[in-house]
């Protein structure tokens, strides 16, 4: 399918609606209600508006224009208005430079040659071509002479207009849109035929709907059925004089026209399934895990009446009760407890495949470290809760064992009620994050002489800079007080590393706002400032440069000096994250290519991956480790 792009917007499948509001005649011949108009438009957040211009000796009859009234009765009507209607020239021009003030498209449709001569002069980026000229060839040659992008609509005309229209448009090269159309106003809702929109699809171009009906239901049905193009008429009024008032949106039914469109493009979504942060949340909360209903003995078989399903679901999975019913309980289990990955007779994680060409490593909790080393992992991430803080290390199992691998920690992201915050300005909240912080610190280094000594243990921490509902606006102050309060922390002996945000995070179950160290030149401002490295997680990077219209590539050759730690996922939108490899958005060759001589340590953070033995982690390292190798 192809593309068209005017005035660096892109327009075609996978882009938002390119939407025009279309002024038209609707000024009434005033340069004021001109200028209003495009006020609205811009207040509605439209791409365009679109005006109409005519040479009335060049599209009608001289007998017509002269005597309308020896003609029939729409001439009657339409003739006198738009002698009175048409702006000056002059006019024109004070519309192209108030456009170019306001920061919107200025578009126009001509309806004759010299109006094209004078669109010209104005520099229009693209043309519109009414349904009354789509079969016009001579103008439209002239038009696509211009070498500009072109926009048609097809009302009035049979499918066999259409297509020679269209053989014509390719015959020329040209590069144009289809726009589907009811050319009577305002159009019945049964003549509109949007599957319409279907049959345009063949000629590979953009396609778009052109509305006259009354409302904003059937445009908006429009982008869900694949317009990448809404053209809709706007006037300050309804009941005004002229032809197109009454089939024309009033300035706030334009406004929700383009919100319901741009909703509408959200909730449109993927063909892919992804669980969302937010579902997960809830999953954890309203799902279920297989439980014991009652005290279960050693040796005891597993029934449908000594096992349960309750909430929550951090447990087993109840889709696999079935695969323990018949089994011997291998240990006693008191009443409510989880049943756990070992009571299916599953206690060892897989084993990665051979050759790894880079230091990699595995999430891991303190009751299921002996199961993940079993996959031989070269680093170990601890995510740390609130609760692990009070791990009572001298009493633990830990204490006498040892591990080969590197020692990572990932710092609590709250503290019982409290979201940790570097950077905010309620200094009790900064002073608790520091706390929290530093008492990571200090278990950090106590557990850290369980692992590898010839490596410093790093820990991951998220700088803060939360905010509900609206952006902060100060946020170079942000980073300043982030770094003022790391300053504050004791930490001889370990890494700390800030974390690069996603946008939109997901904290106490809802959706929130980052506005710290999100952008590279953050990043690099924190890392020169500090002389401090950072954890680059690439799925918030990808989301971040999506929702802001950033280069993901660019981002990636900023920051690569300055990674230290690297956090992997792959993600799907602007807060679709921890998917697995190759299964979002990210293009992982393109991406990799840049990390072929990156080996400070890769882990994988896929939602979800420590189920079933962690067997997310291990398939999302051996993808990784392919497509290394098809880089090599």
């Amino acid at each position: 399918m192809k593309t068209l792009e005017i005035n660096n917007k892109k327009i075609g499948v996978g882009y938002p609606a390119f939407i025009i509001a279309e002024a038209g005649i609707n000024h009434n011949g005033s340069l004021r209600i001109a200028k209003k108009l495009i006020d609205i438009a811009c207040d509605a957040g439209v791409d365009v508006v679109k005006f109409q211009k005519r040479t009335l000796s060049e599209v009608y009859k001289k007998d017509i224009i002269d005597n309308p009234n020896n003609s029939e009765q729409p001439f009657q009507y339409l003739i006198p208005i738009l002698k009175k209607f048409e702006l000056k020239d002059s006019e024109y021009n004070e519309i192209t430079k108030y456009c170019k003030e306001k920061g919107i498209i200025f578009m126009c449709t001509p309806w004759d040659k010299k109006s094209v001569d004078f669109l010209e002069k104005l520099n229009v980026p693209a043309y519109k071509v009414s349904s009354a000229d789509m079969t016009n060839f001579s103008l439209i040659k002239y038009i696509v002479s211009k070498k500009k992008p072109v926009i048609l609509s097809t009302g009035m005309w049979s499918q066999s207009e259409i297509d020679k229209t269209v053989n014509f448009l390719n015959e020329l090269k040209a590069n144009f849109a289809l726009l589907q159309c009811n050319s009577t106003y305002p159009a019945p809702f049964k003549h509109l035929n949007l599957r319409f929109m279907n049959t345009l699809k063949k000629y590979g171009v953009p396609i778009g709907y052109s509305g006259h009906e009354r409302g904003i239901a059937v445009s908006e049905a429009a982008v869900v059925a694949g317009a990448c193009i809404i053209e809709k008429h706007f006037t300050l009024d309804r009941t005004m004089v002229g032809p197109d008032h009454a089939a024309s949106l009033e300035p706030a039914g334009l406004i929700k026209l383009v919100r319901d469109i741009r909703n509408i493009e959200l909730a449109m979504g993927y063909e892919k399934r992804y669980i969302t942060r937010g579902e997960i949340v809830n999953r954890e909360v309203l799902a279920k895990s297989i439980v014991a209903g009652r005290d279960i003995k050693k040796g005891e078989t597993f029934t449908e009446e000594n096992l349960k399903t309750k909430s929550p679901g951090k447990g087993i999975s109840p889709q696999r009760i079935y695969e323990l019913i018949g089994k011997k309980a291998q240990r006693d289990i008191k009443e409510d407890e989880y049943i756990l990955q070992r009571d299916f007779g599953e206690t060892k994680y897989r084993k990665v495949a051979e050759g790894l060409k880079k230091r990699w490593g595995l999430i891991v909790r303190f009751h299921d470290i002996d199961d993940v080393v079993q996959s031989n992992p070269d680093l170990l991430e601890f995510h740390l809760s609130d609760k692990d803080l009070e791990f009572d290390y001298d009493n633990s199992e830990l204490k006498d064992k040892h591990y080969i691998q590197q020692l990572c920690v990932h710092a609590p992201e709250y503290w019982k009620d409290y979201l940790l915050d570097l950077c905010t300005k309620d200094d009790s909240v900064r002073k608790l994050s520091i706390d929290v912080y530093q008492r990571t610190i200090n278990l950090t280094r106590k557990i850290s002489k369980n692992f590898d000594k010839k490596t410093i243990p790093k820990i991951i921490i998220h700088p803060g800079g939360w905010s509900l509902d609206d952006p902060i606006q100060d946020r170079d102050n942000l980073i300043e007080t982030m770094i003022e309060s790391l300053n504050q922390l004791d930490s001889e002996g370990v890494m700390m590393l800030v974390e690069n945000m996603p946008p939109f995070p997901w904290f106490f179950g809802g959706q929130w706002l980052s506005n710290s160290l999100i952008d590279a030149s953050e990043v690099l401002y924190y890392c020169k400032k500090t002389g401090r490295g950072f954890c680059f997680d690439l799925s918030h990077a990808d989301m971040y440069c999506k929702a802001n219209n950033k280069d993901l590539y660019k981002y990636i050759e900023l920051v690569l000096p300055y990674i230290e730690h690297f956090h992997i996922s792959d993600s799907i939108g602007t807060d679709g994250e921890g998917l697995q490899i190759l299964e979002g958005e990210i293009d992982f060759k393109r991406v990799l290519s840049y990390f072929k001589d990156y080996n400070k340590g890769i882990i994988p953070e896929i939602w979800l991956g420590h189920q079933n033995r962690g067997e997310g982690f291990i398939i999302a390292v051996e993808r990784l480790n392919q497509i290394f190798k098809e880089l090599e």
